[in-house]
């Protein structure tokens, strides 16, 4: 069990997940870009710091079940990943900026899970929505697999229904900041993050 499920023992199954987030209307001036990257919490006070970043929204995509609960996907036989939904203005902000944030915010080196959290359903993701980011993307992983000394085993794969995560984890390191903190220390997130890129994280 994870220093994160421990301390969501009591709450997780008290709301309900809204929904998928494909029924979401977007507005046609902004973008919808889906990354994975453990902790979802994690990834959205990551993304939430770029300029140009509309909203996020943790959840979970990639499974088989329609409207899976966060006790569902944390046992980790469902197939959905965490993952966070990030709305954006391409006038403010490229994807290819928002891959640079996704990179130096996870360990791509690690294929088990991230950080102290273990599993498929914690894996770090690329999920492209078109051929466009597709090609930013696989661009993006193969200049940072030439300058880096380490390996790149993020996959980039197709985005699939993505289904809002229940509220309670919505924003949670905004609402709930103490125990964010303890957690995400606990975690050794930041420390591997310093030792993969140094202070150039987001």
């Amino acid at each position: 069990m994870t220093h994160r499920f421990a301390m969501l023992a009591a709450l997780a199954g008290a709301l309900a997940v809204s929904g998928p987030a494909s029924a979401r209307e977007v507005a046609d001036t902004l973008e919808v870009a889906t990354f994975a990257g453990g902790c979802f919490w994690c990834m959205e006070e990551a993304f939430d710091e770029v300029p140009g970043v509309v909203s996020t929204t943790s959840g979970y995509t990639g499974g088989r079940l329609e409207s899976p609960t966060y006790e569902q996907v944390s046992g980790g036989d469902t197939g959905h990943v965490e993952a966070v939904q990030v709305i954006f203005d391409p006038a403010v902000v490229s994807y290819a900026r928002l891959l640079d944030a996704f990179w130096r915010n996870v360990d791509p080196t690690d294929d088990g899970g991230q950080f102290c959290d273990r599993g498929p359903q914690y894996v770090s993701v690329v999920y492209v929505r078109n051929e466009r980011q597709r090609r930013l993307a696989e661009a993006s992983k193969e200049a940072l697999a030439e300058a880096r000394p380490f390996p790149i085993l993020t996959p980039i794969l197709a985005a699939t229904t993505f289904w809002d995560a229940e509220s309670y984890h919505q924003d949670y390191y905004r609402k709930n900041p103490v125990r964010y903190r303890f957690y995400k220390f606990n975690c050794g997130r930041k420390a591997r993050l310093d030792d993969l890129w140094g202070h150039a994280g987001v």
